[in-house]
């Protein structure tokens, strides 16, 4: 049976996959995404970073899996970045950072983009990888002071990409998007299907191997 392997830490991606039949095995890469960043220059395109950033994490993980799982896997690294006025954004980590995105952004719009990078891996040899990236506009509401500063204090927005979550407090400030929502969560079905479909993998292949809900 193929196995996923979801090379993140994030349980909103977990979850995602989980509601969509679709038991991870996870292993979190590692990877250090500013040293990747920084390694494509200060000129590469938005889009590239992403997609760049998720076959990095994908690729870290893979002389980690056991060897049971890497006989027959498909392994998934995701990257989300928040891109807004020519910039990109990803987790603000403090709250003074997030308290700036969040007045620069309200009642505005900005593109979140999700890199995806699959590498299909047999007898622990990856024999195929596919990437590509979604991009799905995001409206911003505009939060009361109030609400702002108890989202702030909630933890939740710091380590976020773009610092709101559509499927969490967060998703009370959404006004609308534009685009796959699943994808603005931090991994898109829609591509992640084309993706598998790329490297010879049928949706109901991983359907069928993951364990039955308890």
């Amino acid at each position: 049976m193929t196995r996923l392997v979801l090379a993140s830490a994030s349980p909103a991606r977990r979850t995602v996959l989980r509601k969509a039949g679709i038991e991870p095995y996870v292993h979190v890469s590692g990877v250090d995404e500013d040293a990747v960043q920084a390694s494509l220059g200060p000129r590469a395109e938005p889009h590239r970073v992403v997609t760049e950033l998720a076959r990095a994490k994908a690729a870290a993980v893979l002389p980690a899996l056991p060897a049971d799982v890497v006989a027959d896997a498909v392994v998934i690294g995701c990257d989300s970045m928040l891109l807004i006025d020519g910039e990109l954004q990803g987790k603000p980590h403090t709250a003074d950072v997030a308290r700036s995105r969040w007045r620069s952004m309200a009642g505005r719009s900005g593109i979140l983009l999700t890199g995806h990078c699959v590498i299909r891996v047999r007898g622990g040899v990856a024999v195929g990888e596919a990437s590509d990236d979604s991009a799905t506009v995001v409206h911003f509401g505009t939060p009361s002071g109030d609400d702002l500063e108890a989202y702030l204090d909630s933890g939740e927005p710091m380590q976020v990409a773009g610092a709101f979550t559509l499927d969490g407090l967060g998703g009370w400030f959404i006004d609308r998007i534009d685009g796959d929502p699943s994808s603005v969560i931090g991994i898109g079905l829609p591509l992640v299907r084309r993706l598998l479909g790329e490297v010879g993998v049928g949706i109901s292949e991983l359907w069928s191997a993951s364990p039955d809900p308890a």
